[in-house]
């Protein structure tokens, strides 16, 4: 890490360690000079909080609010997985089982434990704050069983690790954070930023608390995954969300390049502002693309419904659709738990009817356990994640 480029000590300072190395130690929240908020900014944290009001309201859009939660809990798990490298679709995750290799069943988990990170994160917040502790917790969730597994899951790094190519080194690295002890303290005063009131707007105070955190990067794995749901966390936390509903990774991972470089213009330039206005972008567009897909989805289920209230279905067609509505892929026996009081040859004709109507359709040939989708609604959910519709 060359200290040479870093040309402010806003953000923090680079400091000669004992072995040799530069690593960067970060100065606490908030930034000193205080955040120049901009009529730029101003214009943007408007944009971003009408979005997020619009999202907020979308109970009033949707049926089933907590439906669409599910589902899209599982597009971010997915989204924020493949920025680290995964390649299964969203499609395999809903359907969570007999996948075909290892591998797609190691991504698998990978976004399985995300979501249940997710999951116990915000049940957690319901017994305690946002805290160093509910972190490695939730670490601890996210690397159970999968890749890094090894690297101490739930518990801040000992070791000193550096961010760069797969091969580089401490010499070479692009960028060094803090060394543990360092990392603890910085942890630590995170903490007590994130519960310190200090007049900023929520969301802007969001993305100073995600920046830090992946300055810091506390752990020796999982640390841009974890950062990412700390935003969510923090976000429900103060009550800015009713639901989380609002998910970064795809902004993130449309942007990486722009995304790594708004970070580091903060540890060496000390440009808070930029990756301020950024974040909010980020808030705008994301809430602005979720709006429109529950508004799409909706659209979808009345299209449908009315095709077949016209073609006059019986009870049981009706119902296996409304199952559809709620979960797009299915087999036969996911529709008997589904369906109270319902047996699978009513359920087959159910589903050729649908098929015949250009509703659902079928995924591969495999004649045992067969996999149906809908996908037209699978089209809205999947829009900008790696995908294999039928």
């Amino acid at each position: 890490m060359d200290a040479s480029q870093y040309t402010s000590k806003r953000a923090g300072c680079i400091q000669k360690q004992l072995t040799g190395y530069n690593a960067f130690i970060p100065a606490s929240l908030p930034p000193s000079p205080v955040l120049l908020i901009d009529a730029e900014c101003l214009s943007l944290l408007s944009q971003a909080d009408r979005s997020l009001g619009r999202l907020n309201g979308l109970a009033s859009i949707i049926s089933d609010p907590d439906l669409f939660v599910y589902l899209y809990v599982r597009k971010e798990a997915l989204l924020s997985s493949q920025i680290e490298g995964t390649q299964c679709s969203l499609e395999d995750v809903l359907l969570e089982s007999d996948q075909e290799t290892t591998e797609t069943n190691n991504d698998i988990e990978e976004v399985s434990n995300y979501v249940a990170a997710m999951n116990e994160g915000l049940s957690r917040l319901q017994e305690i704050p946002i805290s160093t502790r509910l972190i490695r917790e939730m670490h601890a969730v996210l690397m159970r069983g999968v890749r890094g597994h090894s690297k101490t899951p739930g518990e801040f790094r000992v070791t000193q690790n550096w961010i760069g190519s797969p091969h580089a080194t401490l010499s070479t690295a692009q960028f060094l954070p803090p060394p543990p002890d360092d990392a603890k303290q910085a942890m630590s005063d995170l903490e007590k930023y994130i519960h310190q009131d200090d007049s900023l707007p929520p969301l802007i105070k969001a993305a100073l608390v995600h920046a830090q955190f992946e300055t810091i990067h506390p752990f020796l794995d999982g640390n841009g995954r974890l950062g990412r749901l700390l935003i969510t966390f923090v976000l429900c936390s103060w009550r800015v969300m009713e639901k989380p509903l609002l998910y970064l990774s795809y902004f993130f991972k449309a942007n990486r390049t722009e995304y790594y470089a708004r970070l580091m213009a903060i540890r060496t330039k000390g440009d808070w502002e930029n990756w301020v206005k950024f974040f909010l972008r980020g808030v705008h567009e994301t809430a602005q693309m979720a709006n429109q897909a529950a508004l799409d989805i909706y659209a979808l289920h009345q299209r449908d419904s009315e095709r077949i209230r016209s073609h006059r279905a019986n009870a049981s067609v009706t119902q296996v659709f409304h199952a559809f509505c709620r979960f797009p892929v299915a087999t036969i026996q996911d529709l008997l738990k589904a369906i109270p009081d319902s047996n699978a040859m009513t359920l087959n004709r159910s589903v050729k009817t649908l098929i015949s109507q250009g509703i659902l359709k079928q995924i591969g040939t495999n004649q045992r356990n067969r996999r149906f989708i809908y996908p037209a609604y699978m089209e809205i959910l999947t829009r900008d994640t790696l995908t294999k519709i039928g």
